[in-house]
């Protein structure tokens, strides 16, 4: 018993005893705490309807807060250790408050990121990001967090590092340059609603084509066609222009696309070709309107509309650009309350174009490319029956055949 006395008497092993006591109980403190209070609300939680402790509970709220339990503990109980030197009970205290601050800090930036997350998750966040705005509250929640820290570390009131900050605004401006210029931008895109989350954007100048994932304060994320993925500067949306295909999507996908007829299959119709065309149900009325149209067009020439020179006589590109506009004009796939058109252009090196100009219902990627085919398909199958052909670039096999046709022709003169 004596030698125990004996081995506790220093002041020193007083000290020693204390702060292991010290930390033991703040420990202690810690596991009670992050151990009840998550318990807690994990099962009120799974208890409740509501979301938003849920998302408090994801983030680490409440695991941040409980994080400063022991730093209290330590800052309270440091003055009761016995014999601790004044340097590190300032020293312990001083370190214990600048821990709260960050871990108060930080449980602030993860419940703005819950109520991010529980923005998101509603109707109106899948359209309309609030990231940017979260950044920034999150930018001046470590800015005032910082100066807290730095003021408790070197024993300065919080309010004098501010008025301190006017000296160095300048240099502050630098430095938050981009900062500035991606709140501006995301202002103004937020509210004359130029872009949203899911829009489908395209900056040639950047090669940039694909979908909007994500709008934070200083970079936009687009996802590429070709599954790359391409930051831009939030601010650079509004320095630049660039093409947004929302309204596409709202009201129809464009059809512009063009049959090159060759110009060698183009003539006026005859009599039986003429009949033939009429058992057309989409032509159906046209041959008489149209030929009616003609007589009294060469009735009003008098004798010279008598003669086949000067009359105007069905053609068969004529009568199939009607049959086109009758088609695209029936098509479910095909939206007429837009505008559309068939169209012929001028004629070129590699033939007549008639153009169909229009929009499908469905804008949807693959059913607008299944209607633009589907009526190509068509058109191009049924083209014979009106006598045309389309324009095709010779190709190897049309040289052999061609040569072969002069060999056997040479040789039937010279037998």
């Amino acid at each position: 018993m004596g030698d125990l006395k004996a081995l506790l008497a220093p002041a020193w092993v007083h000290t020693v005893l204390g702060g292991v006591a010290l930390l033991a109980v703040a420990w202690l403190v810690a596991w009670l705490v992050r151990h009840v209070l998550v318990r807690v609300m994990t099962t009120v939680s799974r208890r409740t309807a509501w979301h938003w402790d849920d998302a408090l509970l994801k983030r680490g709220v409440f695991r941040r807060l409980a994080q400063v339990a022991p730093m209290l503990v330590l800052h309270r109980g440091i003055g009761w250790v016995p014999g601790v030197p004044v340097l590190v009970d300032t020293l312990v205290s001083t370190l214990t408050m600048a821990l709260v601050a960050l871990y108060v800090v930080l449980a602030l930036n993860a419940a703005l990121s819950a109520l991010e997350d529980l923005y998101q998750a509603s109707p109106r966040g899948r359209e309309r990001s609030i990231k940017g705005y979260v950044q920034l509250v999150k930018i001046f929640v470590w800015l005032i967090g910082g100066i807290v820290i730095i003021a408790v570390l070197v024993d300065r009131s919080a309010l004098s590092l501010l008025a301190g900050l006017g000296a160095v605004s300048a240099v502050l401006l630098l430095i938050f340059k981009d900062t500035i210029m991606s709140v501006v931008a995301s202002i103004q895109l937020s509210s004359n609603d130029m872009l949203k989350v899911g829009d489908w954007i395209s900056l040639p100048d950047d090669n940039v084509d694909g979908d909007v994932v994500e709008i934070a304060l200083h970079t936009i994320k687009v996802v590429n066609w070709d599954k790359t993925i391409s930051t831009v500067p939030t601010w650079h949306l509004i320095s630049k222009s660039y093409r947004n295909y929302r309204h596409m999507y709202a009201t129809g996908r464009r059809i512009r696309r063009a049959l090159n007829i060759d110009l060698t299959s183009v003539r006026f119709l005859k009599p039986e070709e003429i009949e033939h065309l009429r058992q057309f149900k989409l032509m159906d009325g046209y041959f008489e309107r149209k030929q009616e149209e003609i007589a009294q067009w060469n009735a009003a020439e008098g004798e010279a509309g008598k003669l086949p020179i000067n009359q105007r006589r069905l053609s068969n590109i004529g009568s199939f650009r009607a049959y086109m506009q009758a088609y695209v004009l029936a098509h479910p796939g095909v939206n007429t309350d837009l505008f559309w058109a068939v169209r012929q252009l001028d004629p070129g090196p590699t033939g007549l174009p008639l153009q169909i100009y229009g929009y499908t219902v469905d804008t949807g990627f693959v059913a607008h490319n299944n209607v633009q085919g589907d009526i190509f398909d068509h058109l191009i199958a049924i083209l014979p029956e009106f006598g045309l052909s389309l324009f095709q670039q010779p190709t190897g096999a049309d040289m052999r055949a061609g040569l072969h046709r002069v060999d056997a022709e040479g040789a039937a003169v010279t037998a």
